[in-house]
């Protein structure tokens, strides 16, 4: 967005809060963007697959809206508020506009107050645009810091749970809905304080359907008031009812272009699941998605990942759309047919692995879509642990994510020693390819979780099963109704993030994985060798996702590097190092080594033992042994001799902001789909987001700001919206 106007009380705010603050939480004017490039793809599908990944698409951005009401209070405002922007003028206008009334080029990129209560949209509606300002620009550059991240309570900032909910609450609340085998994924929690200061919960289910009396469902007889140790529970539904109308409406159209029954039975399932608000009809949706097999046109929407919340149990919105790469995808599928060989030589015993393996479909695909919060290189679906341990799971890599997000420079390279750069930038894609493979397809899709049924049956022999860190048999496991997510709560993510991050560190050794991609001799000694020293520098790099005042991590995937690199340097000799040094600009830097003769002699016996111990912990569902390691190797103090606090400051300070991606378009013209394609700049990014609902960005606005409003009173006390005049 650029830097608060000069002089403002939020640029007085940010210089306050130190230089540190300033370079973690402001983004830099010239931040990179690039282009999703998918025009291949897209045009080898035939006109009804195209009509198929458009309507999933337009679900998928409907849908997406719903994750600013899972972020901050102020989320849907700022978004109105742009989007009622560049409704009325695109970025060049708005520019030329604001040149000329006086501002230069610079204040043009800083001043967004003056920018915004001086556009067209400002002097058509002023008293909506003043209004929706007044609402959300001092948010939206405040540097307090109970506001930079996300958390609970006083600890951050969070949608899924109302202001005044603590970590207790959220046990207290799980616990409630574990009672009652609901699923958290599509939940909300509310809480309010009755006069005489006893807590009441509302557990609000994500739905089209609200209190209206409808037919039997396995929802509905859910949807009432309980009494749970001493407080009172109220289970409703309604949240984001009509985004998700909108959702509904496209994937019943999307239905009528399904190459097969299980595309047609999927997109029924989802239907009802956003319509009553059922995880289960989410469930029987993954189910026949699990069964399509190969598609040309791959897609999955829904609540489905916890890393943003706080407590760890609650999916955020995401949906995708994408088209098959079919030369990686040939990769992929001499993996997968390797999969059980290469299970065998994970370092755990049989019996912590899967009865038997269940052949996923694993393709590289060139994403159309991908609504949430960020785009990730690798998919590995349905989180559902029941479904992953008995139905099976599918693993995505999205190459053309791939191509645009982990592009190095040269001269953008910090942390390595000069001697490595070129090497890194030559290997940087083809071993990256390597190590999502292996972390989506033997990393997630790897290893059992021992469990007692509701009938008391065990998955596992009581008698038979030593644990091998013990050498005692198992005592203990997951009950009825406990998943993975539930039971570790918020380290569940970013443990099992390690976990796979760890299989792919330690399978990439295996010449049989590296003959599949292609790797042979020196090739292949260079391919390992990248890759491991890759995710050393990510450990480091993953330091500015740390938040010392709070003592906790902002990113799952970057703690589980972290913990990876003190796993490393524990191993010692030599293997890995990280120095402090001085830059040639005189400020502090640092480097990173890897001594690649030890690889196979000293850092592929750490990485089995810590293998073997994250997934004897993960199996057992031992959630306090599981928390003292992660927790331990997680934790960032100055000891010296890395002095990782110090070395945050340093990362800090030579930080590359994350490139945005400007996504394409698609568009409904008479019976055929075309692709919007738009350029890799601020501009072009601004004009996918005005095209993406043109006919109905007003509206949209609008509903944004209605359900903001209505719950605006567990975060701030009562708010009144701006006016909704058009």
């Amino acid at each position: 967005m650029g830097e608060p106007e000069a002089g403002s009380e939020f640029a007085n705010r940010a210089a306050a809060a130190g230089p540190m603050a300033d370079t973690q939480y402001i983004l830099p004017n010239d931040i990179g963007v690039s282009s999703l490039d998918c025009r291949e793809a897209f045009r080898l599908l035939s006109p009804t697959e195209r009509l198929y990944a458009h309507h999933l698409s337009r679900a998928a951005w409907y849908g997406g809206l719903a994750v600013l009401l899972q972020t901050s209070p102020e989320a849907p405002y700022i978004y109105a508020l742009l989007s009622r922007l560049f409704r009325a003028q695109d970025p060049d206008q708005l520019r030329q506009h604001a040149l000329a009334e006086g501002l230069t080029e610079e204040e043009y990129q800083e001043k967004l107050e003056h920018v915004i209560l001086g556009s067209e949209a400002a002097q058509h509606h002023p008293e909506k645009v003043r209004g929706l300002w007044q609402t959300c620009g001092e948010l939206m550059f405040s540097l307090e810091p109970r506001l930079r991240h996300l958390g609970l309570g006083k600890e951050g900032i969070t949608t899924y749970f109302s202001g005044d909910c603590t970590m207790e609450d959220a046990k207290l609340a799980q616990d409630f809905l574990d009672s009652q085998n609901l699923s958290a994924y599509n939940t909300r929690l509310f809480k309010e304080v009755d006069q005489e200061g006893k807590p009441r919960y509302e557990v609000r289910l994500a739905s089209v359907l609200g209190t209206e009396p409808t037919l039997d469902s396995e929802v509905t007889s859910k949807l009432k008031s309980y009494e749970f140790r001493g407080s009172q529970f109220q289970v409703t539904r309604g949240d984001y009812a009509p985004i998700l109308q909108k959702v509904v409406e496209q994937l019943e159209k999307a239905k009528a272009y399904a190459a097969n029954s299980h595309q047609e039975q999927m997109l029924a399932q989802y239907i009802d699941s956003f319509t009553q608000g059922s995880i289960e009809a989410h469930k029987r949706g993954s189910r026949f998605w699990i069964q399509d097999k190969g598609p040309i046109v791959e897609s999955y929407i829904g609540f489905i990942e916890s890393y943003r919340d706080p407590f760890g149990s609650r999916g955020e919105f995401e949906g995708f759309v994408a088209m098959v790469n079919k030369a990686m995808s040939a990769k992929f599928e001499r993996l997968v047919a390797s999969a059980e060989q290469l299970l065998k030589e994970l370092p755990w015993p049989p019996a912590f692995e899967k009865d038997k393996f269940l052949t996923p479909d694993f393709t590289s695909l060139d994403v159309l879509t991908f609504a949430g919060s960020g785009i990730p290189a690798g998919i590995n679906i349905p989180n559902y642990d029941d479904l992953r341990q008995t139905e099976g799971f599918k693993n995505v890599s999205l190459g053309n994510v791939l191509a645009v997000a982990y592009a190095t420079q040269r001269e953008k390279l910090t942390f390595l020693e000069e001697d490595d750069k070129d090497l890194y930038i030559r290997w940087k894609g083809p071993s990256f390819d390597v190590q999502v493979g292996l972390h989506e397809l033997l990393g997630h899709g790897s290893g059992k979780l021992f469990v007692q049924d509701e009938k008391g049956a065990f998955n596992f022999d009581q008698e038979a099963v030593i644990n091998p860190e013990t050498g005692e048999q198992i005592q203990s496991w997951y009950r009825s109704g406990e998943t993975w997510d539930s039971k570790f709560s918020t380290i569940a993510s970013s443990y099992e993030e390690c976990r796979a991050e760890s299989v792919g560190l330690y399978l990439c050794l295996h010449p049989q994985v590296l003959e599949i991609f292609g790797f042979e001799g020196a090739d292949a000694e260079d391919v390992i060798y990248v890759n491991w020293l890759n995710m050393v520098r990510a450990g480091l790099l993953a330091l500015e996702f740390y938040t010392p005042e709070a003592s906790n991590w902002r990113q799952a995937h970057m703690q589980a590097r972290f913990v990876i690199l003190r796993v490393l340097l524990e191993a010692g000799e030599g293997l890995v190092t990280v120095t402090p040094t001085t830059g040639s600009d005189g400020r502090p830097d640092a480097r990173v080594r890897l001594d690649r003769s030890k690889i196979r002699s000293v850092g592929r016996p750490a990485l089995e033992r810590f293998l073997r111990r994250l997934q004897v912990l993960k199996s057992t569902g031992d959630v306090a042994g599981g928390r003292a390691l992660y927790e331990g190797y997680a934790a960032v103090t100055d000891a010296p001799p890395e002095c990782f606090l110090t070395l945050r400051d340093t990362v800090l300070l030579r930080k590359e902001s994350r490139k945005l991606i400007v996504q394409p378009n698609t568009r409904l013209e008479g019976s055929e789909v075309q692709l919007l394609e738009y350029e890799a700049s601020a501009a072009g990014l601004i004009r996918s987001f005005s095209e993406r609902f043109p006919e109905d960005g007003p509206e949209l606005e609008a509903v944004l700001t209605q359900l903001a409003t209505a719950d605006a009173r567990f975060w701030n006390g009562p708010c009144e919206a701006p006016s909704d005049q058009a």
